[in-house]
């Protein structure tokens, strides 16, 4: 047995392995404090900036929703608002260039790497002997849980539910492991044993109506694609019932709001207009900090720069394809799984190039961060190695801070 697969083996509930192949790794990559804290500065700055536009996209017209690809049928639940932050979980992915940290895109809505940072990183670390660069954040991932479930319970006796695919290793676990931070009062019921009756509200397979809904895993945007036997919308009937007030959810709808990549594009075009809306602060941190993204590719051909189209709802990497500055394709991921929504076109950035050993094997690999958001408050990071296309086989590299800098 190898030193990875015994030392992975005393971390319970966990995927050091996906898809019949390594995903953690055995080392840890050391980074400076410094740029944690610079890491970290990017992430608040960022954070302000999708959430203040927040205010503004509700405040849209159904054709201009429309336009950005949200879906007809969830409009009505991305304009109402709560008590909770825009989204209590969320993960920036960020690329180092040689101009700082720059936002590829955010996860408002759904974001997995969560049990990788706030607790395996730790444990790997004590391995390793090297300071965790999350020490600290678990605990306030698990206030900011029981804050958001206590908010949207709203008394003492309400009925709480985390739910995810009861076959996919990693949406379970990671659903299980934000109910055990919770700590109180609730039950984890699979996905495809929910069961809504229309007007009414939402049932465990008992019967039970459950009050509020914790689906960490499960994208609205997947949501809307779900039919029962007879036909009837699933996802829409859902959505009808939080519209109606009959059930919580958490993320709240704000995140999916948000989950959508031309909100990229709505801030890059209020920054080139140099619009009131944002103060001159905001406009530098956007440019600091943002890439140029459009609707078209247009501005990247006649300016002859390299670019990515993005699929406007994706994830890990499916459906993306990289072009150079003359519009010709370089590269695409294989899976292709969002060619039914829109797309953003973003400037493309070279992740910075980094070797690894996977099972005693030198790789060359490109790394980005992912940099956890608690309530709109910069959290956990940590590091993703993979192709020039971050997809769902990249490995988790834990991260650690250097010695000397304590």
């Amino acid at each position: 047995m190898s030193d990875r697969t015994s030392f992975y083996n005393t971390i319970h509930d966990f995927w050091p392995d996906l898809y019949g192949q390594p995903y953690a790794l055995y080392d840890v990559l050391l980074i400076s404090k410094e740029k944690t804290e610079r890491l970290r500065e990017a992430s608040t700055r960022a954070s302000h900036i999708f959430f203040k536009v927040a205010s503004l996209l509700r405040r849209l017209d159904e054709e201009t929703l429309l336009a950005m690809y949200y879906p007809k049928e969830a409009l009505p639940f991305l304009r109402l608002t709560s008590s909770l932050s825009e989204s209590i979980i969320a993960r920036l992915d960020f690329v180092e260039s040689n101009e700082g940290f720059k936002v590829m895109e955010l996860n408002a809505d759904t974001p997995t790497f969560i049990k990788e940072l706030f607790s395996v990183n730790k444990q790997v670390c004590a391995h390793f002997r090297c300071a965790d660069v999350n020490e600290g954040e678990e605990y306030k991932l698990q206030m900011a849980v029981q804050e958001a479930v206590d908010i949207s319970a709203g008394r003492d006796d309400a009925y709480i539910v985390f739910t995810a695919h009861e076959d996919n290793d990693e949406d379970r676990l990671t659903i299980l492991y934000l109910q055990q931070l919770y700590g109180k009062a609730s039950r984890f019921v699979p996905l495809d044993k929910l069961q809504i009756i229309p007007h009414e509200g939402l049932y465990d397979e008992k019967g039970k109506k459950i009050d509020v809904l914790y689906r960490q895993t499960f994208p609205i945007e997947s949501l809307l694609l779900d039919y029962d036997e007879a036909g009837a919308p699933i996802g829409q009937m859902l959505l009808s019932l939080v519209c109606a007030g009959k059930l919580k959810v958490i993320n709240p709808p704000s995140a999916f709001l948000l989950q959508n990549k031309a909100v990229q594009a709505v801030i890059w075009g209020l920054h080139e207009e140099r619009n009131s809306f944002f103060s001159d602060e905001e406009h530098e941190w956007i440019a600091n900090h943002f890439l140029p993204t459009y609707l078209e590719e247009d501005t990247f051909l006649m300016k002859r720069l390299p670019y990515v189209k993005k699929p406007i709802f994706g994830r890990e990497g499916d459906t993306v394809e990289l072009y150079d500055g003359k519009g010709s394709k370089t590269l695409e991921e294989t899976q292709k799984s969002y060619e039914a929504y829109g797309f953003v076109y973003q400037q493309y950035v070279d992740l910075p190039a980094l070797q690894i050993d996977v099972n005693g094997q030198k790789q060359d690999g490109h790394m980005m961060y992912g940099s956890f958001l608690l309530n709109g408050r910069a959290s956990s990071i940590g590091c993703r190695v993979g192709g020039k296309i971050t997809n769902n086989v990249a490995y988790y590299l834990p991260l650690g801070i250097q010695k000397d800098e304590g």
